[in-house]
């Protein structure tokens, strides 16, 4: 799996949430939404280069204007962290991560039949 930094992590969210964008769409996604100061065309553009780089980001060339796109979906990438997660520090067992989950969460006995009754349908 690709290990994305925390920073590179929430540019892909920003890109997850689009689909579709270019640098100048997640700077300003970036002070508007998020309110924060809008960083620097330069940063936001390494950080969509090295997401390239490392597999998970596409882009199309429109002349001088890329546009960035998603090449693995936000629940494949979500899915290969909770696994790493588990091998990482559950020894691979994902029935251990479920249980640390919900003895951290304090799920009531009523929350965690509802939750189970959700997977079931799914």
């Amino acid at each position: 799996m690709t290990r994305l930094t925390k920073a590179e992590e929430e540019i892909m969210q920003i890109i997850w949430q689009f689909g579709r964008c270019t640098v100048s769409d997640i700077r300003t996604h970036i002070e508007q939404e998020l309110g924060l100061s809008k960083p620097p065309h330069s940063t936001v553009s390494t950080f969509v280069r090295n997401l390239e780089e490392k597999g998970v980001l596409g882009h199309k060339a429109y002349g001088r204007t890329y546009e960035y796109f998603p090449l693995i979906s936000k629940e494949a990438y979500s899915g290969q962290t909770l696994r790493k997660i588990a091998s990482d520090y559950f020894d691979g067992s994902m029935n251990r991560l479920v249980s640390f989950l919900v003895k951290e969460e304090d799920l009531s006995a009523k929350e965690l039949s509802q939750l189970l009754d959700r997977l079931e349908e799914e």
